[in-house]
């Protein structure tokens, strides 16, 4: 038996599955028209004068930054007192000009005073301690001198009175027991001798000794008593060399203590700028690397010579040196602004630096249409940066014209529109 199927009529005829994929087409068609419709119709209008136009232009791109750095003395000695104490007397102030060995200020210290009164009391026993000594040493020697002479003289007794004892005693003129006492007598008196010039020997070489180790220690003492003197002469702080005393960190009754830094002093012979540099850089800083500045209206070089590996609070600092001749009146503290640079120049789009930055990063711009009624929001690239212009690498041509002030009034609008 056959079925009878029922067409569809109507709005079921209009969606029916064969008509399904002409409506998804259609509607896409129609979301894309309405968001051009809407994107063309996203647009603003603002007067000339609300805006800063730059032109985009080919040439030499050269990399540089601008730092900030400060006049500082290439050589600076600081001033550490060797000799502690409490301040007496400030002779020289901060900024002064100063000679080598010119008075800073001068320190009192009772201890060392102390120290050098006791010293002296102990240099002064000692060296009569050792005149004592030597005079002992003397008599000594006197006594044994007088020994050996009393000894000598009963050596030459004794030896007569055996020489007559064995001229009897081979005559036959004494017995053998005299002529044997007479050659004992001699022999020990012999033996006397020679023990006494044995101990005067030994008791010269002991007194040679001890007088040497006696005069080494007073030496040393003598020695001593100069350092702590010395130590005096140190608390009289003086300038190390020709130069201006840059500060001076002391009042009058402070307690200094030895190796405390409370001044410096400037050697004004040669000069060098001392600049802080945004860590960013410290892979391309180094030294060698060329820098220009001005001062009153004529340019100036200078040239890194230290870079300081140390990061502090986002900087690292670096040391220029001068090429060539120095600004007139040069000072210390005086602030440069260089131009430090970081390449060589080479071949760029570029357009002026300007705020849109902040709001764009970089990444789009407006561009002026040729007619200069209007500018549209076009994408772009950005390369380098030096303090006046921004590298384009993409999105650009020269001659073009695009908006390079702040973006705060546009919106977020696809077109801008001009008006007088």
């Amino acid at each position: 038996m056959d079925i009878m199927v029922e067409k569809p009529k109507g709005m079921k005829k209009v969606f029916a599955k064969k008509y399904i994929s002409l409506w998804v087409i259609g509607a896409l068609l129609l979301a894309a028209v309405i968001y051009i419709l809407n994107t063309e119709s996203k647009s603003v209008t603002v007067r000339t004068d609300d805006f800063r136009v730059g032109e985009v232009f080919a040439g030499d791109f050269d990399e540089y930054i601008r730092i900030q750095g400060q006049v500082m003395p290439m050589t600076t000695i600081q001033i550490s007192p060797l000799q502690g104490g409490i301040v007496d007397e400030i002779v020289n102030e901060e900024g002064a000009n100063l000679k080598a060995g010119d008075v800073i200020l001068r320190l009192s210290n009772d201890d060392l005073d102390m120290q050098i009164l006791n010293s002296e009391s102990d240099l002064a026993e000692r060296e009569n301690m050792l005149r004592n000594t030597m005079i002992q040493m003397e008599q000594q020697k006197l006594d044994l001198e007088q020994n050996r002479l009393t000894y000598a003289l009963e050596v030459r007794r004794a030896k007569r009175a055996f020489e007559q004892a064995e001229s009897l005693y081979n005559d036959n003129l004494c017995s053998k027991e005299e002529y044997a006492r007479a050659k004992e007598d001699y022999d020990i008196a012999n033996d006397r001798l020679k023990l006494v010039i044995s101990r005067a020997k030994q008791d010269s070489i002991f007194r040679s000794v001890e007088i040497r180790q006696l005069n080494e220690s007073l030496e040393n003492m003598r020695l001593n008593m100069q350092l702590i003197r010395k130590r005096k002469e140190n608390l009289t702080i003086k300038a190390p060399i020709d130069g201006e005393l840059g500060f001076l960190d002391a009042v009058r009754g402070q307690i200094i203590q030895p190796g405390m830094k409370i001044g410096q002093i400037n050697n004004l012979d040669s000069y060098k700028i001392e600049a802080q540099i945004d860590e960013h850089y410290i892979d391309r800083v180094t030294a060698g690397l060329d820098a220009t500045f001005e001062r009153n209206n004529e340019q100036f070089s200078a040239q890194i010579r230290k870079v300081y590996p140390e990061v502090r609070s986002g900087k690292f600092k670096a040391d220029f040196k001068f090429s060539g001749e120095e600004p007139e009146n040069i000072r210390t503290g005086q602030t440069y602004y260089l131009n430090l640079q970081l390449g060589q120049p080479t071949d760029a789009i570029m357009i002026p630096k300007g705020s849109f930055y902040q709001q764009t990063g970089g990444q789009w711009i407006y561009v002026v249409d040729k007619s200069g009624d209007f500018a549209v929001r076009r994408s772009i690239k950005i390369g380098r940066q030096n303090p006046k212009y921004y590298e384009v690498l993409s999105g650009l041509e020269a001659g073009e014209k695009v908006i390079i002030s702040g973006y705060e009034s546009f919106g977020d609008n696809n077109r801008v529109d001009f008006k007088q």
